[in-house]
């Protein structure tokens, strides 16, 4: 009898699956209003608050029907401005744990004299949306706050309670974290089976077809390497090898020329096996095989040579990376440099210290006169976490209704977010967001970001089904 129960549930899952449904002109309303306050609320770090970002959203839950008992603000008393919110909708089943959805609101810099539009008013121009935080990250944070609304709308009892965190600080190394705050101070706030989180999206080819849809399952650790000379200097008109630029220089430009080996995940080996089948219908065969080769040589140097030149991100995904991202020295026009200094920004490979990247740094640089030191540490290091039917089906059934033919592809996130707080202490914590870019991603953290007005719309209500679904299964 158990088990006919079990198959008349199941079909009753996907009988709701296969019969999408679709919000209410009123609804899409409200959430254009609350993703257009979210967006247009400043949250960079130099000029504005994710405090007020939080309070604006923990209002529109609390207009909703949420009891200040299950809203939860919190701030540092020494950061006030990057506060943040969790929400808790409760479950039915007590005995089962949460699924906690994680965004984060604060934003990268953007200055209006460089942008064609100013980054903090939304834009919705040519089907797209324009705006700083268009899509990094404050889009998934919109749909979050958005599907516990209808959720609230709807009367919805859902079987595990479900967990919103907005937090502040990922978009800055050294920031006051919010997730990570939330993780030694709070953590049965948001204590959780599972995590949906940022760090993947769909991908569109340069013709805009789609491609893929990925889903993240673990990340390279972000570390920064201070490269510096000193020297005592003197007058510009009595110049001498022993030049702390020059010293400098040389040793940036070793480093830019080495590539580290190529590493393997479960997550990176299934996105390969995966794009080569993609390729393979495409037409694309050299590559295809290029990939089927590494998979099955790692050390095959000729098509893994292939692959990295094709794409930036294929070549992220494969290894450790790190390149120069800033430069300073000298203290005068007409003086001999008595200092100089790079910042080397590397994204490691899981599995690989912090400690072995700067040795390898130290090798390349092959310049005592180069110090070499790693000024601060993002945050702890944890294994990715496993891609399980559990997680994996749910997505993969709405993608087939959503996007026939579109295949799920799990990935290694060349990036860094909030996920690796959470993963490091117990949460497992997976990037599913369900919107589309092409091959320029949606320019996240350059001018001009955008997002696609149809493709967040869509994602919007793939990720108010599939966190029902979860919710509904244990």
């Amino acid at each position: 009898m158990k088990c006919v129960f079990a198959l008349i549930a199941s079909l009753a899952s996907l009988s709701a699956l296969a019969a999408p449904p679709q919000d209410t002109p009123a609804g899409e309303q409200r959430f254009r209003e609350l993703y257009k306050e979210l967006v247009e609320t400043n949250t960079t770090l130099s000029a504005g608050s994710c405090t007020l970002a939080a309070e604006r959203m923990a209002a529109r839950l609390k207009a909703a029907g949420f009891p200040d008992s299950d809203l939860h603000p919190f701030a540092a008393p020494d950061h006030p401005k990057e506060g943040g919110l969790v929400a808790v909708y409760p479950g039915r089943d007590p005995k089962l744990k949460a699924i906690l959805l994680l965004a984060h609101i604060d934003v990268v810099e953007a200055k209006r004299e460089d942008w064609t539009r100013d980054p903090f008013s939304l834009i919705e121009e040519n089907g797209s949306f324009y705006a700083r935080g268009a899509s990094d990250d404050k889009a998934e944070a919109a749909i979050w706050v958005d599907t516990l609304i209808r959720y609230r709308n709807e009367n919805y009892k859902a079987r595990r309670a479900i967990k919103l965190a907005l937090t502040c600080g990922e978009e800055t190394a050294g920031a006051f974290n919010g997730a990570e705050w939330l993780t030694r101070n709070r953590r049965e706030l948001i204590d959780a089976e599972f995590a949906l989180n940022e760090g993947a999206a769909g991908e569109l080819d340069a013709s805009g077809n789609r491609v893929s849809l990925d889903v993240e399952a673990g990340e390279k650790f972000p570390q920064n390497y201070r490269l510096e000379v000193t020297n005592k200097g003197g007058h510009s008109s009595r110049p001498i090898k022993d030049n702390a630029i020059y010293h400098l220089a040389a040793a940036v430009t070793r480093i830019g020329a080495y590539e580290f080996p190529a590493q393997f995940t479960d997550a990176n080996r299934a996105y390969f096996t995966g794009m080569a089948k993609i390729l393979t219908a495409k037409g694309d065969t050299p590559t295809a095989n290029a990939m089927t080769a590494f998979l099955k040589n790692p050390a095959d140097a000729q098509a893994l040579a292939l692959v990295s030149s094709k794409d930036p991100s294929w070549n992220a995904t494969l290894r450790t990376t790190c390149v120069a991202t800033m430069l300073e020295a000298g203290h005068a026009t007409n003086a001999l440099p008595q200092r100089a200094r790079a910042n080397i920004n590397c994204r490691i490979f899981p599995g690989v210290s912090t400690e072995a990247v700067r040795a390898k740094l130290e090798e390349l640089a092959a310049d005592p006169a180069v110090k070499i030191s790693a000024p601060e540490t993002r945050g702890p290091t944890s294994s990715p976490p496993a891609l399980t039917p559990a997680v994996m089906m749910p997505i993969e059934k709405l993608a087939s209704q959503f996007w026939p033919g579109v295949p799920v592809l799990p990935i290694l996130q060349a990036g860094a977010t909030d996920g690796e707080f959470t993963n490091a202490v117990g949460i497992p914590t997976f990037g599913v967001e369900p919107v589309f870019f092409g091959p320029d991603l949606g320019n996240i953290h350059g001018l001009n970001e955008y997002v696609g007005v149809k493709s967040l719309l869509e994602g919007r209500e793939f990720l108010y089904r599939l966190v029902k679904d979860y919710a509904e299964h244990p």
